[in-house]
């Protein structure tokens, strides 16, 4: 597992695969968190693997602190764009995160991304990457790098767009406003506000729950939604025999008709083949 010690690192809660960011006192992303989070995707790559007999079944995103994130830590910038070629280096960044984001958006298994407090550039970007954003009513995001003359860049303008549509994605980061997690809830950015009190539980319990299901059909519908997203429909209907098909061929399916036939509806359990 990933270092206990890292700013961000991995941990399990039964079939749940939880990261932690926890970078004190701001979670600030900088040099180590960037190389934390790239350990992080490629184990969270392998953990999520349906081979593995420990495979996880749902990623989870949390943070520790009074924050989720303050964003990046600003040195990171200056010493980019005060060094030699800051261009290249600029764009070997935003490659190199852009990875990160696509690995975390292309895990075979659902994920959700927990946000409890103030949540601020690249921490709000990796929340994009995750399928689920649960927010605690008291959160706010924001996406503000036009403060030192950036756009953001690990996928923010384009996945906000997907969610709540350009114009929206373009107000939010040309204002550089923070916004409630109400109004982000209004424009189909976060997925569900649920109350402060006993908001780190009731994320944990959505992953569970997410965790327990048939994982397989999970990842179909996590392909189709995507394609369907950014091919369009027809595109997404070309592979439902390829993608949905095989999932008569899995133990969940065969268990679950099996069960539903004996006793009804919401008896069956899933092990995830």
């Amino acid at each position: 597992m990933t270092d206990a010690a890292a700013p961000l690192r991995i941990e399990r809660d039964g079939d749940v695969a939880v990261v932690v960011l926890d970078n004190p006192p701001l979670n600030l992303f900088d040099a180590a968190t960037f190389d934390a989070m790239e350990a992080v995707a490629a184990e969270l790559v392998q953990l999520t693997e349906p081979a593995r007999a420990d495979r996880a079944r749902a990623v989870l995103v949390e943070a520790r602190g009074k924050v989720v994130s303050g964003g990046v830590d600003v040195t990171y910038f200056r010493d980019i764009a005060e060094g030699p070629e800051p261009a290249q280096r600029g764009a070997e960044l935003w490659a190199r995160l852009l990875r990160v984001a696509n690995a975390f958006e292309d895990l075979p298994v659902p994920t959700v991304f927990a946000a409890h407090g103030l949540c601020l550039t690249a921490a709000f970007e990796l929340a994009l990457s995750c399928d689920i954003l649960l927010a605690a009513e008291r959160a706010s995001f924001g996406l503000v790098e036009i403060v030192v003359g950036l756009t953001p860049s690990m996928g923010g303008p384009q996945r906000l767009a997907e969610r709540a549509g350009p114009a929206r994605a373009k107000e939010l980061i040309y204002t550089g406003e923070r916004y409630p997690a109400a109004v982000l809830e209004r424009w189909n950015v976060v997925n569900r506000v649920l109350p402060d009190e006993g908001f780190a539980e009731a994320a944990r319990e959505y992953a569970r729950r997410v965790a327990a299901g048939p994982t397989v059909a999970h990842a179909a519908t996590k392909r189709l939604a995507t394609v369907a997203v950014r091919e369009g429909a027809r595109a997404a209907d070309a592979l439902v025999p390829e993608i949905s098909g095989p999932l008569f061929a899995t133990d969940d399916l065969r268990g679950a008709v099996a069960s539903f036939l004996a006793d009804g509806p919401g008896k069956a359990t899933y092990t995830g083949r």
